[in-house]
């Protein structure tokens, strides 16, 4: 990518704000923990490593006992958020424990994108869902990530427009357009009719945080596609880093969903097309039983058919 989500300015972090693209490229200056957590409470910057990141480079510009306190504070369900803080508190060198942070986070998203691509077949029709790419890490992306390691098999994306903010029309349409992957985008609803149609070869998204047993939280909307697949025989595919791997949850029943303003459900940059006084839920996640998962994508391997048992070496090995 030639926009980078993330830039470190020797006393700064620069953070490009994506609730502007894909009209605007506008990178945010902060230089404290606070604007460091605002960015990220306020989606300026999102996706699970690129959170974890994003809060490491705060603990660095202030490596005060109440920095870590505002940041665990800014985001609840990506679990790469609370293990970049315990990270950098064990770290003696604040700087250079954060940009080892983004430096492997780099190498461990082109390791997924090998470990994937293997399981692509060739002009595969690839449905994913939000943003898992470069924009959502510190580069190349999760399940992005597997594409765009495929993409010299000739694949094609299918985009959802991933309501209700529209991380897929916004971001990853924008990022596949940028780099000539071929890319179509559809509205959310419109999934199971292609699938029907057989214009559909598999599915894959990323993770904002996996439970011991494999149980996986995603943007909301990501069990349905599970569900849809599972009824058409596609695979479905989870792509993302150990550090999303959550020991300490025996299962998705215990995920802590966040609950996001209304507004982002009633209207869209200042367009508003709900009634006003509606009820509304706006859960930012969901959580995809580990029985509709065909296969959990990470650096150190492929898991298939996850279970507690299958992940509990790899859970150990990163813990």
């Amino acid at each position: 990518m030639t926009v980078e989500a993330l830039r470190w300015k020797g006393d700064a972090l620069e953070v490009l704000d994506q609730r502007l693209l894909p009209d605007q490229l506008v990178y945010l200056t902060c230089r404290t923990a606070a604007e460091v957590a605002a960015a990220i409470r306020d989606m300026a910057v999102r996706g699970a490593p690129a959170i974890g990141c994003a809060a490491a480079f705060g603990i660095a510009l202030e490596p005060k006992e109440s920095s870590y306190g505002l940041l665990a504070k800014s985001r609840p369900t990506a679990v790469n958020l609370f293990w970049a803080l315990e990270r950098m508190r064990r770290a003696r060198d604040k700087r250079a424990e954060a940009e080892a942070i983004f430096a492997e986070d780099v190498a461990v998203n082109r390791a997924i994108g090998a470990n994937g691509a293997a399981l692509i077949p060739e002009r595969a029709r690839v449905l994913t869902y939000c943003n898992t790419g470069a924009l959502a890490t510190a580069g190349h992306g999760t399940a992005l990530g597997v594409i765009r390691s495929a993409r010299e098999k000739g694949v094609s994306v299918i985009a959802c427009e991933t309501r209700p903010y529209l991380q897929g029309a916004r971001l990853t349409a924008w990022e596949c357009m940028q780099e000539g992957i071929p890319c179509t985008l559809i509205a959310d609803n419109m999934a199971g009719h292609l699938m029907s149609r057989g214009e559909v070869d598999l599915v894959i998204v990323g993770a904002d945080r996996i439970a011991a047993n494999g149980d996986t939280a995603n943007k909301i909307g990501t069990y349905t596609l599970a569900v849809l697949a599972q009824r058409h025989g596609l695979p479905f595919y989870v792509a993302a880093p150990l550090s999303t791997f959550d020991a300490g949850t025996p299962d998705g029943s215990l995920i802590p969903i966040e609950e996001r303003a209304a507004d982002e459900v009633t209207g869209y940059r200042g367009v508003r097309w709900a009634p006003e006084g509606v009820a509304v839920r706006n859960p930012a996640f969901d959580v995809t039983p580990a029985t509709l998962i065909t296969a959990i994508i990470c650096e150190k391997a492929v898991v298939h058919a996850p279970s507690r048992e299958r992940l509990q070496p790899l859970i150990s090995t990163s813990a």
